[in-house]
């Protein structure tokens, strides 16, 4: 997989892992020539991973909407950024870009970008895989809302096969790489 969107927090948040993961990933990922895909900002973990990315000769497009250029602070030091009109506008053309898609990190924005597209590989409008780095436990609230919606019957358990989950990007890579899509009726019972 050559291009990974990356959805991650504007913010750095309070814990410097948070950081220095999403600088990891970048490396990471400029050492294994694969294509960064982001928001388009400079500050937060978006910033990080960016310019990470950028110090170690990796390849980052950013897509961010016109309405956030400030609000984000857009990254000008891109090899390539896109001004796009809409919210709408940037999750289409990251989808579009992208081979695979990580969570790191981060606020509600993140949350809904990964959800849109953990959605659509749901309902098979993609097989791209859909991966959280769960870095220091972030994200096992978030596992334990998956199960819920599980046990309460909102969600085949089928689809919890379509998240990669890793704590290390080492580890998260190297299972986006081992990645077999999976089909799941939506309507099959669970």
């Amino acid at each position: 997989m050559k291009n990974v969107a990356v959805f991650c927090g504007s913010a750095s948040g309070i814990n410097p892992i948070y950081i220095e993961e999403a600088k990891r990933l970048g490396t990471l990922l400029a050492a294994q020539d694969r294509g960064l895909v982001y928001g388009g900002a400079q500050v937060g973990c978006m910033g990080a991973i960016a310019n990470q990315m950028l110090e170690k000769g990796g390849h980052v497009h950013g897509v961010i909407p016109k309405k956030l250029m400030r609000v984000e602070v857009a990254h000008h030091h891109l090899n390539q950024l896109d001004v796009v009109d809409t919210m709408h506008e940037r999750k289409a053309k990251m989808a579009e870009l992208s081979d695979a898609f990580i969570a790191l990190p981060g606020g509600a924005g993140t949350l809904e970008e990964w959800f849109e597209v953990f959605t659509w590989a749901q309902l098979g409008y993609h097989q791209k895989p859909c991966a959280v780095l769960n870095v220091a436990g972030f994200y096992d609230p978030f596992l334990t809302m998956i199960d819920h919606t599980i046990e309460q019957g909102f969600m085949n358990p089928k689809y919890k096969e379509l998240i990669i989950v890793a704590n290390s990007p080492e580890t998260l890579l190297k299972q986006l790489d081992a990645y077999e899509p999976i089909s799941i009726s939506k309507w099959s019972e669970g």
